[in-house]
């Protein structure tokens, strides 16, 4: 049997959330597509994004799905804006950089075009047995009762000091969905049964990451350069979390 028709027959669970987030949960059929890719938070960062899509060299039934955090601090929103809207199989959360846009709390200069894509963006991508948010889930939660700024800016919902000090949402978290997402920084992509965090600080300096959802690997790019700093206790340690890394 195939690593897709095994995977396709783990679990045909879907989520499903509350009147505040459901109408922006965009659900996909597995079915439609022989390899699926999510990847991590791009920041502006063009010309990584672009080596990856074409290390994964995408046929039209192969689809890549991203985790938000197109836009800013790194070099090309605009231009890393324009490659996502312009393929059909690839699509995007909204990321809590994207709402920063969409609220007004910031102002990139993007085109009217550009700027209506941006407020299209889901909030919740979903196939059977996986999600796709940008932050995480809260996992004393049910589905329902999220809000999109707690699916947007999920970390540590109960930490007593920094929220990078943990413990982290999934921790807890139990499923029954795999829940890939970004927001978090992690020095190396990290695995749990029911959560893959692939925010890999390309705009920092560190490389961005694509998930093969079939296969159970990961592919990643180097970042070209530091576009931005950030102090490493704002960056998790795959390896004294103890979690497993690919």
């Amino acid at each position: 049997m195939s690593a897709p028709q095994l995977k396709r027959r783990e679990s045909d669970a879907r989520p499903t959330f509350g009147e505040g987030v459901e109408p922006r949960h965009e659900r996909i059929d597995v079915e439609e597509w022989e390899e699926i890719y999510v990847v991590g938070d791009v920041h502006g960062c063009r010309a990584e994004f672009e080596q990856l899509l074409d290390r994964l060299d995408l046929r039209d039934d192969e689809l890549v799905v991203l985790v938000g955090d197109l836009v800013r601090k790194g070099p090309d929103s605009a231009g890393v804006l324009e490659l996502v809207k312009e393929r059909e199989n690839v699509k995007s959360v909204l990321g809590n950089n994207e709402d920063k846009l969409v609220r007004g709390d910031k102002d990139i200069g993007l085109s009217e075009k550009l700027s209506e894509f941006v407020h299209s963006l889901p909030l919740v991508i979903s196939w059977e047995g996986a999600m796709v948010v940008h932050g995480g889930i809260d996992p004393k939660q049910e589905y329902a009762d999220h809000d999109p700024q707690e699916l947007l800016n999920m970390r540590a919902p109960y930490a007593e000091g920094s929220s990078y000090d943990g413990p982290f949402w999934y921790d807890d978290f139990q499923g029954p969905q795999r829940v890939f997402f970004g927001h978090t920084v992690h020095e190396a992509p990290m695995e749990r049964d029911h959560a893959v965090a692939l925010d890999t600080g390309c705009v920092y300096g560190g490389q961005l990451t694509a998930y093969d959802y079939f296969g159970d690997d990961v592919i990643t790019v180097p970042a070209f350069e530091t576009y931005q700093g950030r102090s490493d206790d704002k960056i998790v340690d795959t390896e004294s979390d103890h979690s497993p890394a690919f």
